[in-house]
């Protein structure tokens, strides 16, 4: 399953990196940059395709608020919070959100759908998302090329020690969650003091 999995990612790279930006991002830009280290990969290309995908994804979901408004709504009514902190991050911070909102975690989506609900420019939207994805996309798979041999040996250590990488990679991925958490909280308690 491994073989095939590496197989597949040296035959269809790009179209497998495009496809991983629009949805995910990090892991997939950083397992691109692995491929550019080892040559199965053109660094420039690697950037420009992970570039487009998370442009691409970006877009899909300032389209889907721009369209849509009463349907998230409707439907994403758990996620309010979120919005509203996206629309207080907007509203303070301006244009410079959108260059950042990549690395707002657990606010990639909201932020972009929040800001098509209102009636900020699409034209400007677009060109600030291009660009940010760019230099997204440069900022994570530079390390990963130049460190790919080191990463390489860390897979090969977590394989081997999976008992271990396991509960690593947990606690991890719990501490980014609670940070982002913390933050969520801090922007909220801001919003509600301003409004009293």
């Amino acid at each position: 399953m491994e073989e095939l999995l590496v197989s597949w990612l040296k035959e269809y790279g790009y179209i497998i990196l495009f496809i991983w930006s629009i949805l995910e991002g990090e892991l997939g830009l950083i397992m691109g940059g692995i491929l550019v280290h080892t040559g199965d990969m053109n660094y420039f290309m690697t950037v420009f395709i992970a570039g487009l995908g998370g442009f691409t994804g970006d877009q899909i979901y300032f389209y889907i608020g721009r369209f849509n408004k009463g349907y998230i709504q409707r439907k994403l009514h758990k996620q309010r919070l979120k919005f509203a902190i996206a629309h207080l991050l907007l509203k303070k911070y301006g244009w410079p959100i959108i260059f950042v909102q990549r690395y707002l975690y657990g606010l990639r989506t909201a932020i972009p759908m929040s800001i098509g609900i209102t009636k900020y420019s699409a034209k400007k939207f677009a060109i600030i998302n291009l660009l940010s994805a760019w230099v997204w996309a440069a900022i994570t798979v530079t390390p990963a090329y130049f460190f790919g041999e080191q990463l390489l040996e860390a897979i090969a250590v977590a394989k081997a020690h999976w008992y271990f990488a396991l509960p690593i990679a947990g606690l991890l991925i719990w501490g980014i969650a609670a940070y982002f958490h913390k933050m969520e909280a801090h922007f909220l308690h801001k919003r509600r003091l301003r409004n009293k």
